[in-house]
């Protein structure tokens, strides 16, 4: 199964009216940002006494770099009612109106911090809560990008938005429990545990939040049962954005998994990305993930 490092839905009139505005949890770089004509805000973390601004300062992978074989933790705080509201304004110099998307309310405050922020702007700013973040929030974000090169104004982009959560679907297989454990979402027991016996979690997003499907034993049968949820979840709309990714500093799970598996479900270049600190902070290195739309 071919894979690609890099795909973009160019944007080719600059001058639409409509502005897409995101954050950093949506994983995809600032130089495909800008080539797709959206602003992606970065999110700001610590690792120990260093503050990076996400994507900006600092790329995907130094961020695993620095994270692997240390004992910090990222630390991340929201983007800032005034960073919206400075946003919105500068976004409105040149556009009629402002999409703004978040990653989901259910694990962060910037839906809030954006619905606040675009207080003085009236209906000229629409925010919509994504209920996802990393690679689900990703095909959202290009999704609505599709839209907006089609000529639909912004209430309409959110219509169709809110329409297509219940289609979205992303699946990831993190590699090891340390870093739930390095984040307090499990115990050092069940991390030590899980560790002895080649546990591997299955991820999904249920209702905005993080949701274990199932732990299963060994990397062959984290492929498995991968493509066991795919299988059962419907058939994947090719028409819609795609995309899959992993953690760290080598892509060899994924492109695994999609060499032995994607011919199943993909008929095209699949675009690959680097998953990012929201996700990659809990699931550490090694972890792989794909996000789709079903019909």
């Amino acid at each position: 199964m071919k894979i690609c490092r890099y795909n973009i839905y160019c944007a080719e009139d600059l001058s639409m009216t409509v502005k897409i505005i995101v954050d950093s949890a949506c994983d995809i770089p600032q130089r495909q940002g800008e080539e797709l004509g959206i602003k992606i805000l970065p999110l700001r973390y610590l690792l120990g006494e260093e503050e990076y601004l996400d994507g900006v300062t600092i790329s995907n992978t130094e961020f695993y770099e620095k994270l692997e074989g240390s004992d910090l933790f990222p630390k991340t705080s929201q983007i800032t009612p005034y960073q919206y509201e400075k946003a919105f304004e500068e976004a409105l110099e040149e556009y009629d109106e402002v999409l703004c998307m978040t990653m989901s309310s259910g694990v962060s405050g910037c839906y809030q911090s954006a619905r606040m922020g675009r207080e003085d702007f009236d209906d000229k700013v629409l925010v919509f809560d994504s209920r996802h973040f990393c690679f689900s929030y990703t095909v959202l974000v290009k999704y609505a990008v599709m839209l907006r090169d089609q000529g639909l104004n912004a209430s309409e982009i959110y219509a169709k938005l809110t329409a297509a959560l219940e289609k979205v679907r992303i699946i990831a297989a993190f590699d090891t429990l340390e870093y739930l454990k390095k984040g307090g979402r499990i115990s050092g027991t069940a991390s030590a545990i899980g560790t002895m016996l080649g546990i591997k979690p299955i991820i999904t997003i249920t209702d905005g939040k993080v949701d274990v499907l199932k732990l299963v034993r060994g990397t062959k049968k984290s492929y498995i049962e991968v493509d066991r949820y795919m299988a059962k979840g419907g058939e994947i709309d090719l028409d819609m954005p795609f995309v899959c990714g992993y953690t760290g500093t080598s892509s060899l799970r994924t492109d695994n998994f999609m060499e032995e598996y994607g011919n199943r479900y993909f008929n095209k270049e699949v675009e690959e990305l680097v998953v990012g600190t929201t996700v990659g902070s809990y699931a550490g290195p090694k972890a792989f993930a794909l996000a789709y739309f079903v019909k």
